[in-house]
């Protein structure tokens, strides 16, 4: 762990609007170029020089990943691997019964982005009473927010898709199980993939902390590969096969430090997993990827032509979910890097995502 971090200058360049971005990004195959993307973390990463070999766009969006195999009618995922034998599985690795949170506190000081807001007010103070002879009053709250898209969230699998035709044209944007946005969209809520859809989680965890292994807090734009993956669960004394099909992989790297803290360079870019180790996740056949970060993958892309690649390859092509802005450090403290994961989306009818806390049991 490297506590000497510098949270107050950040040395990244200015976040352009989404417009801007997404032209420079070449978003003809992007995960970004979708119609719900209209702002939010797709309008505030600057994209940087490619440094890694380039993915064809045309490669990315062109291939037809449908049906699932989970079925052609599918909308439920990776979630489909919680089955009642993984359940019982999973209950096996719980020794001391402790209960770590790794969501973080909702607030309106969180960063947030694009235009997205998070507002609480508690109206009346009280907001009704006295009521009966024992003078009752009681305080309610409301909320105002996107409220599967800020602070901690999990990511539905109507949230990214790809555009494979013309602009504007909703029967080429293709969503998880080739979904269109034709056939999905409506003014008060999703008809299709709706989180609602989702199978509540309850599966083992792995922790990979790449700031432990790097000793510092990587940068934005720094791709967490799949040879510092295994340089990691060596140094934690974690063993690559333990890793099984419907777990949970979460990556730590240090970005969080960040939060509340220098909310504008938390939101510029950020570390985390690209292609290399998305394509190691859907060999892995993991149920979910999650991380400190606003994203769980790295921004800007190596590949300046691209925008959001993991997001399409693990949420919209092989329907593995992905929950970001988690906090590890108790985790960590306690050097418990396996865990049983545990997390219910919120079934609000026809969102995009889910808040929530999750909490990781050992």
């Amino acid at each position: 762990m490297n506590d000497n971090v510098d949270l107050s200058s950040d040395g990244a360049p200015p976040s352009p609007d989404r417009r801007n971005f997404l032209k420079t990004a070449g978003v003809a195959g992007a995960a970004g170029a979708v119609a719900g993307a209209t702002h939010g973390k797709f309008g505030l990463a600057p994209i940087a020089a490619a440094q890694a070999q380039p993915a064809s766009p045309a490669k990315l969006t062109a291939e037809k990943w449908w049906p699932s195999k989970w079925g052609a009618g599918d909308e439920a995922g990776a979630s489909n691997h919680i089955t009642p034998a993984k359940v019982l599985d999973t209950i096996k690795y719980i020794k001391d019964g402790k209960i770590y949170r790794i969501g973080r506190v909702y607030e309106a000081a969180m960063p947030l982005f694009g235009a997205r807001v998070f507002a609480l007010r508690i109206p009346g103070s009280p907001t009704g009473g006295p009521y009966g002879s024992n003078k009752l009053v009681y305080n309610d709250e409301f909320v105002a927010t996107e409220i599967g898209q800020t602070g901690t969230q999990f990511d539905g699998l109507g949230h990214i898709g790809l555009q494979l035709g013309e602009d504007g044209d909703k029967k080429s944007m293709r969503f998880y199980n080739g979904v269109t946005l034709q056939d999905m969209s409506a003014p008060y809520g999703l008809k299709k993939l709706g989180v609602e859809k989702l199978k509540p989680l309850f599966t083992r965890g792995h922790l990979v902390d790449i700031e432990g292994l790097k000793g510092r807090m990587l940068d934005a734009g720094e791709e967490v590969t799949v040879a510092d993956i295994k340089g990691a669960l060596q140094k934690q004394n974690m063993n690559e096969a333990d890793i099984k099909p419907g777990d949970a992989i979460f990556f730590n790297t240090g970005w969080g430090k960040l939060w509340m803290q220098n909310n504008d360079r938390f939101n510029s870019g950020e570390p985390g997993i690209g292609l290399e180790a998305a394509r190691w996740v859907v060999e892995k056949d993991l149920c979910l990827t999650g991380a400190d970060t606003w994203a769980v993958e790295v921004v800007p892309n190596p590949d300046k032509n691209v925008a959001f690649v993991v997001h399409a390859h693990l949420q919209t092509k092989n329907g593995i979910h992905n929950h970001e802005n988690l906090i590890f450090d108790d985790l960590i403290a306690d050097k418990k890097y396996q865990f049983v994961y545990v997390f219910a989306p919120a079934p609000v009818k026809g969102a995009t995502g889910s808040n929530g806390s999750p909490i990781a049991i050992t």
